[in-house]
């Protein structure tokens, strides 16, 4: 029974015994010293280097999810280093395995949210009309609404302005922003409460006015809290916490079951 393969191709890159190449480009003679790490990642997301106002955006998107102090993620990266200190990798993994739907992965949903509203950027339609059906439909099922609200950061959380404002200066004041807000809008209105847009739902607009599919969204933040992780594993090397933080809790689980034992 003959089979046909599919051939084997990619665009990422190849090597020889003189020459790398990375999306087209001589890694030593194009790239190296030519181009920032954000910008590399865009080329290698995107395909092509970005223009200067993109690259101005999605290094700002990338700054913003680095660093968020003792998070989950966090936490798994030092406790993990702290049982295997020879596994750098294995400590950054630990921690990225836990960017989902709380943590820094918003930004997909919120991504998908604005992107299956508007398929077109260049025909959005009515945007009010939008966020009210939008709101609607995820009250009505009792859904939080990706990329609003926040538990610290109220009534704004501070990094969003930022980022909406760097989005307008560089000329990326498009129908997905404007949508967000409106949603942000519509959402303190129907639920009435305070729900500002936090950092993740600005970088799911600012990613669609990139035009970022909403499935590499988490992607962007996969890589920037990569650097945020090891940043942590090597303050854990110098000042550690991660024992500390396992005996305390393992002194305190210890002790409360103990004394329900001998309360009963």
């Amino acid at each position: 029974m003959s089979s046909k393969r599919k051939p084997i191709r990619t665009a990422m890159g190849y090597s020889t015994p003189d020459r790398i190449v990375v999306r087209g480009f001589d890694l030593p003679g194009e790239l190296l010293g030519h181009i920032n790490l954000g910008d590399m990642a865009f080329l290698e997301m995107m395909g092509r280097i970005p223009t200067s106002q993109e690259s101005v955006l999605f290094n700002a998107l990338a700054v913003t999810l680095v660093e968020h102090g003792l998070t989950p993620s966090a936490l798994a990266a030092r406790l993990t280093y702290a049982g295997a200190p020879e596994s750098i990798q294995g400590a950054v993994a630990a921690g990225l395995g836990g960017l989902g739907t709380v943590f820094v992965g918003t930004t997909e949903g919120s991504a998908k949210l604005l992107q299956e509203a508007i398929p077109d950027p260049k025909n959005p339609g009515d945007l009010d009309a939008l966020a009210q059906k939008i709101v609607a439909d995820w009250h009505a099922r009792k859904a939080i609404l990706p990329g609003i609200g926040h538990p610290l950061h109220k009534p704004i959380d501070p990094r969003t302005p930022r980022l909406f404002a760097i989005a307008r200066e560089q000329g990326f004041d498009g129908p997905y922003i404007a949508l967000m807000e409106r949603v942000a809008a519509e959402a303190a209105r129907v639920y009435g409460k305070v729900l500002p847009i936090n950092a993740t739902g600005a970088i799911g607009a600012c990613c669609s006015e990139l035009g970022i599919a909403w499935t590499a969204c988490r992607g962007i933040g996969v890589l920037a809290r990569a650097v945020g992780l090891v940043g942590h594993i090597m303050e854990e090397m110098h000042s550690p916490i991660a024992k500390e933080i396992w005996t305390r809790a393992e002194d305190e689980a210890r002790d409360h079951a103990l004394g329900t034992r001998s309360e009963s």
